[in-house]
C-alpha cells in the first residue's frame, strides 16, 4: 500500500512536469563542470555552485544513476562522478600533524579512475557523437598529476563533476545520444523478470533499491525501506530483492519521490520532524493547485505558524469552520474536503528505515482529527498565543533544564520522547486514544521538577477529555475548560486548594520565600493528599494570621476560598488519588492559580480589603 501510493504520486508528478527525476536519473550535488574541446582538450573548469547566504552550495542536477547505493567496492557512475573517479584524485587522509598545521594534500585513486575510464570506453566505443568522443579522448590523455592550479583547486576534491562540450549549453549527459545509451545500459542488467508487487505487471525486478536520504538520524548516504543483504534471507532460490519483488521502475519511483518529499528546503511544506520521525505527506487531487492547497493546510495544522499573525488567524478560521461543520471551500475555493491525503512517518533503525506510522484518508478526515486534537488541548486561560506544535508538546516530557543549550536535533533524538511522539501522532491522525504512557509521563515530570506549566496541564486535560469522549471505562466526569467552583471531583478540588494555600504562603512571605509548598510538596499532595494537606492547612493558619494584620482583605478572600473548597470535599482527605485524578489535580491547580491574576479577582480583593478596614474602624 505504501509503495503503491508513492509510485502513484511519482507518476502524477512526472505527468505534471514537476521537477522530479525521470527513471534512471537522480538529483545529485554537482559543483564543477569540465569544459572540453572537440579534440578532448580541457578548455575550462567552471564553478556552478550557488550562493546561499554566506556559503556556496553545489547545484542539484539530474544525472544518470545506477540502482542501489555505493557503500563499498569500486563502481563508477555514467558521465559524472566524484573527482576520485573522474580525475583519479581525492582529498588525502591527513595525519595529525597535517591537520594541526592546516595543510591539505592530494591523493591519487588509480583503481577508481580506471573503473570510470573502462566504463566509458565500453559504453561509448562505437558512438558517433562529437561530445562523447571528446570525453573518450580526454580520458585517454588525462593523468592525475595534471590536477594543478590554476584550473584546479583543492576545494574541488571529492566534489561531483559533469562534462560539457565547448560552445554548447547542455551537459554531455543531457544529449539525446547520451540518454539513449543510458537507457540501453539500464535494460542490459541481469535482473530476473517477475511479477511486481506494486504495479502487478511482469517487469525486470530490482535486486537492490536506491537509498532514501533525508531521514533525520539515518546514515548520510541513505537507508532502505526494503533490503535483503544476508544469506539467511535467501530461500527457494530467491536472493536479495526477489524476496519482495518490486520492478526496477517502481523501486526507482518510490525512492525518488521519497527523496523529493524529504528534501531539506525551507519552502518544502510536505515534510515535518516529529520526535525522531521524519514525516512526509502528499495529496491526490484533480489539479496541482488543489493538491498544494491541501498540503499547505495540513502542514499549517501540524506546524502552526508562531510568528505570523495573519497565517495564525487563517488557521484558527479553518479550525473553527471544521469544528462547526462548515465546508472549507468557503475559506478557500481550492480546498476540497474529499482530497485524498497520505501521511508517512519514517524513523532510523540501524541501516534500514522503520515505518513509525502510515495513514491515508480525505483532507476533511485529517482536518477534523487535528481540530479534535486542538479542542482536547484547549484550556483557559490559554497558555499559548497560537495552538502548539506537536514538537512543543513532546518537549514538555523532558525536564526544563535539559532543554537549555541543546539543539533541536539533539532534543528530537532523545529516546524519552522518540517513541511517544510517534504514538501521539498516530492517535491524532486516527482519532484514537492518546498513548497511555503520556498522562503518566507528564504527571511524573511535574512531580519531579515542579514545573506545572500550562502546556503540561493542557496535555493532562487532552488525555482525559479524549478518553471521556471515546467512552473509556472509568472516565465519567466532564472536564472544566476554565475555573469551575462547582466541580466536585476530589482531585480537581484538591488541586484548587493547593493553589490557594500556595497563594497564602506567597502573599505572607513575599520575596523572602526560598521554596514554596509547590516546590516541596506538590508530588506528595497530588498522589497522597492525606499525608500532606493536614500539615499544610496548619501552616497556612500562620500565614493567614500575618495577612490579617498586613492585608486583611486578602486574608478574608483566602479564608473564604479555603472554606468553600473544603466544604465540597468529603469528611476526610483521600489517602491516594488514581492517575486520572492526579491529572485533574493539575488542572484544578492551574485554574485556581491563574485566577489570582485576573482583573476581576484583583478588584474583588481591593473591595474586600476596603470593607474589612471599614469594619475595623
Amino acid at each position: 500500500m505504501i509503495l503503491a501510493a508513492l509510485n502513484g504520486y511519482y507518476q502524477r508528478l512526472l505527468a505534471q512536469g514537476a521537477e522530479i527525476s525521470p527513471f534512471g536519473y537522480s538529483q545529485e550535488k554537482i559543483g564543477f563542470v569540465l569544459v572540453l574541446s572537440a579534440q578532448g582538450e580541457l578548455v575550462d573548469v567552471q564553478d556552478i555552485r550557488e550562493q546561499d547566504g554566506k556559503k556556496t552550495q553545489p547545484k542539484m542536477l539530474d544525472v544518470p544513476k545506477f540502482d542501489g547505493k555505493r557503500t563499498s567496492g569500486v563502481r563508477s557512475n555514467f558521465l559524472w562522478d566524484k573527482t576520485s573517479y573522474v580525475l583519479g584524485v581525492a582529498d588525502a587522509k591527513l595525519s595529525k600533524e597535517g591537520k594541526a598545521d592546516g595543510k591539505s594534500a592530494v591523493e591519487t585513486r588509480p583503481a577508481e579512475h580506471q573503473a570510470f575510464r573502462e566504463l566509458h570506453q565500453k559504453a561509448l566505443a562505437n558512438v558517433d557523437d562529437v561530445g562523447l568522443q571528446a570525453l573518450l579522448q580526454f580520458l585517454e590523455n588525462w593523468s592525475p598529476e595534471r590536477f594543478q592550479p590554476p584550473l584546479f583547486r583543492e576545494e574541488m576534491l571529492d566534489g561531483n563533476l559533469v562534462f560539457r562540450l565547448d560552445g554548447q549549453r547542455q551537459y554531455l549527459h543531457e544529449s539525446p545520444v547520451a540518454r539513449d545509451i543510458w537507457a540501453g545500459m539500464q535494460a542490459d542488467g541481469e535482473s530476473r523478470q517477475g511479477m511486481c508487487l506494486v504495479t502487478g505487471g511482469a517487469h525486470p525486478l530490482a535486486l537492490v533499491h536506491n537509498p532514501v536520504k533525508g531521514v533525520s538520524g539515518a546514515q548520510d548516504s541513505g537507508a532502505s525501506i526494503v533490503s535483503f543483504n544476508k544469506d539467511a534471507f535467501s530461500s527457494y532460490r530467491k536472493s536479495q530483492g526477489e524476496n519482495a519483488p518490486v520492478s526496477k521502475q517502481a523501486a526507482f519511483a518510490y525512492t525518488t519521490v521519497l527523496n523529493h518529499l524529504l528534501r531539506r528546503d525551507e519552502h518544502n511544506h510536505q515534510r515535518l520532524q516529529i520526535g525522531d520521525a521524519s514525516v512526509v505527506f502528499w495529496a491526490e487531487a484533480d489539479s496541482a493547485g488543489e493538491a498544494a492547497a491541501a498540503e499547505n493546510l495540513l502542514w499549517s495544522m501540524f506546524d502552526p505558524p508562531a510568528d505570523d499573525d495573519s497565517e495564525a488567524e487563517k488557521l484558527r478560521l479553518v479550525l473553527n469552520a471544521v469544528a462547526s461543520g462548515r465546508p472549507m471551500r468557503e475559506l478557500d475555493p481550492q480546498l476540497e474536503e474529499g482530497t485524498r491525503m497520505y501521511v508517512l512517518g519514517l524513523a532510523p533503525n540501524a541501516s534500514r528505515l522503520s515505518i513509525r506510522f502510515w495513514e491515508a484518508g480525505s483532507l476533511g478526515f485529517f482536518a477534523r482529527r487535528l481540530a479534535e486534537h486542538f479542542r482536547d488541548l484547549a484550556i483557559e486561560p490559554r497558555p499559548w498565543r497560537i495552538e502548539p506544535k506537536l514538537l512543543r508538546l513532546c518537549l514538555e516530557l523532558l525536564p526544563a533544564g535539559e532543554r537549555d543549550g541543546k539543539s533541536i536535533y539533539d532534543l528530537l533524538q532523545d529516546k524519552r520522547i522518540a517513541k511517544i511522539s510517534g504514538e501521539m501522532t498516530r492517535a491524532i491522525l486516527t482519532g484514537s486514544r492518546y498513548p497511555r504512557s503520556l498522562l503518566n509521563n507528564v504527571i511524573m515530570r511535574m512531580r519531579a521538577d515542579g514545573d506545572i506549566s500550562g502546556v503540561r496541564v493542557a496535555l493532562c486535560k487532552a488525555v482525559l477529555a479524549r478518553d471521556l469522549r471515546l467512552g473509556v471505562k472509568g472516565i465519567n466526569e466532564e472536564l472544566p475548560m476554565s475555573l469551575d467552583k462547582e466541580a466536585s471531583n476530589p482531585g480537581y478540588r484538591l488541586g484548587r486548594l493547593f493553589a490557594v494555600l500556595e497563594g497564602a504562603q506567597r502573599a505572607a512571605l513575599g520575596g523572602q520565600v526560598n521554596a514554596t509548598i509547590r516546590d516541596r510538596y506538590y508530588g506528595a499532595a497530588s498522589a497522597t493528599p492525606a499525608t500532606v494537606f493536614p500539615m499544610l492547612l496548619r501552616n497556612t493558619q500562620n500565614h493567614l494570621a500575618k495577612l490579617r494584620k498586613e492585608r486583611p482583605g486578602l486574608a478574608v478572600n483566602l479564608e473564604r476560598d479555603i472554606g468553600e473548597i473544603i466544604d465540597g470535599l468529603q469528611s476526610h482527605f483521600p489517602r491516594s488519588l488514581r492517575l486520572e485524578d492526579q491529572g485533574r489535580f493539575a488542572i484544578g491547580y492551574y485554574h485556581q492559580s491563574q485566577a489570582r491574576f485576573s482583573h476581576a479577582d484583583k478588584a474583588e480583593d481591593a473591595h474586600a480589603e476596603s470593607t474589612a478596614q471599614g469594619e475595623q474602624e
